[in-house]
């Protein structure tokens, strides 16, 4: 049986995280990867925050292959028959070191492997783990292809839906409730096209959600990053809304009428989709983060349930970086102790609790709660866009004033139960 200091299974952000830091201390680390490439199986939606993790990383970020910094941030509510669109553009934006950019995670994923290789980490293509071997409650390896691979330390960085928490009793099948499913076509545009459909220059960017009937009211919504010379469009919707909701609908149409209406239809017209892809993504917030350590395992990215939607935003690429940082940090402190238990590894969570990740969840733990509320998704997008049609409206009469206008809408009982959803909307 082969024995390494630490094994990392799974060559997303968080496992080749942890691997690049280990192996930069010269640890012995071995990286197990069930896709063709590193990459071939990470297909998140397309953006990265820089910021939280620019310093865990110092010398990454100059040659990393990102594709453009997000200088405009916008977000668009869809009636079923209007839409409204709001751009925000702050010189903050543009100035370096940018916040965020836009990100082709086969691209990425690829290139920042070979960087944890060259610092001496070992990584295995077309490995995927069956198990975990315990002896005497201690994870001491894995099992993958019919080997035994032992280690002292393993680290969990699979995917939302990895079994390996579950094997090492660290947490109870995923509920429905917690997870979404994302889908995302990459589409082919020139880079002149793309500048001047979203008014850009150089290697700006743009960032785009939208919500309400893109998802037909229920949880979830749209996404649009501009890459050097594509697009990333999807969608991500709630499982649980997907199996239990009615109307019922599939995932899949849902993208196909994004894509057909003329909000979107202009943005992508004549280009060519070249990639098709969907995941299963954790979207159950700081209640459903799984046990994060045990003995002789570490849980760190999506695996962990480390992604966060708080509706104008959708975070995970910078948390999967820190909790493999982290994630190896502790590893390192245990190796220098000899002594890879769970109490010793616990200082893993103590990292992050002191870190951007657990704080941001913490922070925003009350979201999940908030965005169940159909009428964000329903209701609202389509009070504003009456609104917004009567007050441009100009018809063969006289025009009423603005403010009558207005006020048909704000009965009592709207007001209402809009003061019951701006209190939960305050908990965040």
């Amino acid at each position: 049986m082969d024995k390494f200091d630490v094994i990392v299974v799974g060559a997303g952000l968080a496992g080749l995280g942890a691997a690049y830091t280990l192996a930069e201390q010269g640890v012995e680390v071995l990286v197990l990867e069930r896709g063709d490439y590193p990459g071939a199986k990470n297909v998140t939606g397309g953006r990265i925050y820089v910021n939280p993790v620019r310093d865990l990383f110092p010398d990454l970020w100059k040659k990393a292959p990102l594709e453009r910094f997000i200088a405009n941030e916008e977000v668009t509510m869809m009636a079923q028959e209007r839409s409204i669109t709001l751009r925000y553009s702050g010189q903050e934006l543009r100035e370096e070191p940018y916040q965020s950019y836009s990100i082709l995670r086969s691209k990425f994923d690829r290139w920042m492997a070979k960087q944890a290789e060259a610092k001496g980490a070992l990584l295995l293509s077309k490995a995927k783990v069956d198990d975990v071997i315990i002896e005497d409650g201690k994870i001491t390896g894995v099992k993958a292809g019919g080997d035994q691979l032992n280690a002292d330390v393993v680290i969990c960085c699979d995917g939302a839906l990895s079994l390996i928490p579950e094997k090492a009793g660290l947490r109870q099948p995923g509920l429905a409730r917690d997870f979404a499913v994302g889908i995302k076509e990459i589409i082919e545009l020139s880079p002149d096209i793309i500048n001047e459909r979203f008014n850009l220059e150089g290697e700006e960017g743009c960032a785009r959600l939208f919500m309400g009937d893109v998802t037909k009211g229920k949880f979830g919504g749209g996404f649009l990053y501009t890459n050097k010379e594509s697009i990333s469009l999807g969608m991500v919707v709630g499982i649980k809304d997907l199996t239990e909701g009615d109307p019922a609908v599939e995932a899949p149409a849902l993208i196909d009428e994004l894509k057909q209406r003329p909000e979107v239809a202009r943005l992508i017209r004549g280009g060519e989709t070249v990639e098709y892809s969907a995941h299963v993504i954790p979207e159950g917030g700081y209640k459903a983060i799984s046990s994060l350590y045990g003995n002789g395992i570490l849980v760190a990215g999506d695996a962990a349930g480390l992604a966060m939607n708080i509706g104008v935003t959708v975070r995970g690429m910078e948390y999967a970086l820190a909790s493999g940082y982290y994630a190896a940090q502790a590893a390192l402190k245990a190796k220098e102790v000899g002594d890879f238990s769970a109490e010793t590894l616990s200082v893993y969570e103590k990292f992050l609790e002191e870190s951007f990740v657990l704080k941001d969840f913490k922070n925003f733990q009350a979201a999940p709660e908030v965005l169940e509320n159909p009428r964000l998704f329903k209701h609202y997008p389509e009070l504003v866009g009456s609104i917004m049609k009567d007050i441009y409206s100009v018809g063969s009469t006289s025009k009423p004033r603005l403010y009558p206008t207005i006020k048909q809408y704000m009965t009592f009982g709207e007001m209402w139960a809009m003061v019951g959803d701006m209190r939960k909307v305050m908990k965040i």
